[in-house]
């Protein structure tokens, strides 16, 4: 395994730690790296939730390696599978991802957080896209799913000034989910693992596939489309052992064992 990333398993939960001091900034090889860590995330049966987080107390990431991109490394280099730290284009990944924010999270670093499916953040975490004032796009995703959390007003100023947001103003947003002490993030992180492993993996699956199919439908269009046959996970979830065990589970006042299918 790379030295710039520290991976672990811990029952069902995975937990990566990108480790590049000074600021966990990620180049191509990082990056491609990450992307071969989330795909075995992906295809790991065993596995339900990954969190991702950065070494130390002070960056999450800053994103791009500067350092490489003056070096010769270019924008539109091959950062690997899943595209940008290895999570801003794996559109196919079923499985929740948790970004544990335990700093500063510029640029790529924010993209990375919002790639995930739940942001956690400490309470002196600070998120900025301030690729404008280096000549160049946040184009790992903060263009195409800022706007989706955000008025177009506040997106506007955050890209085009690079002005930077605290913890407590992207929990006002709805940016974060929980902005908790330095001390507690990850604890807080793995509890909120645990619990959503708690959930059917299969029903997991369901929900971010519809969420992915249908952000841009109409209630109608969003209807009309999981009934036409065309997901994967959804009709599969409906016709599953898992889907039996559940109220069988509930009606015996145990919890239930989940087989994921």
């Amino acid at each position: 395994m790379s030295e710039s990333l520290h991976v672990t398993r811990n029952g069902s939960i995975l937990e990566i730690v990108l480790d590049r001091p000074k600021a966990n900034a990620i180049d191509a090889k990082t990056s491609y790296e990450m992307g071969e860590v989330f795909l075995a995330f992906r295809d790991d049966p065993e596995l339900r939730v990954a969190i991702i987080t950065g070494a130390g107390a002070r960056f999450f990431s800053a994103g791009w390696d500067l350092k490489a991109a003056a070096e010769g490394e270019a924008p539109d280099a091959d950062f690997g599978p899943g595209g940008f730290a290895g999570l801003t284009e794996l559109f196919d990944l079923d499985k929740p991802v948790i970004a544990a924010v335990n700093g500063y999270a510029f640029g790529g670093g924010f993209e990375l957080a919002l790639a995930a499916d739940l942001i956690v953040c400490a309470d002196n975490a600070s998120f900025a896209l301030p690729e404008a004032k280096l000549g160049i796009v946040p184009d790992s995703g903060g263009m195409l799913r800022l706007p989706k959390l955000l008025p177009a007003p506040i997106v506007n100023e955050l890209m085009m000034t690079g002005r930077t947001m605290d913890a407590q103003e992207a929990l006002r947003w709805g940016v974060v989910n929980r902005v908790v002490e330095q001390e507690a993030l990850m604890a807080t992180a793995r509890e909120l693992a645990n619990e959503i492993s708690q959930s059917a993996p299969l029903a997991l699956a369901a929900i971010k596939e519809i969420y992915r199919e249908t952000g841009e439908l109409s209630v109608e269009q969003g209807y009309a489309h999981i009934r036409s046959g065309q997901l994967k996970h959804y009709p599969s979830v409906l016709h599953s052992e898992d889907a039996l065990e559940g109220p069988a589970a509930f009606a015996e006042k145990r919890d239930p064992v989940w087989q994921g299918k």
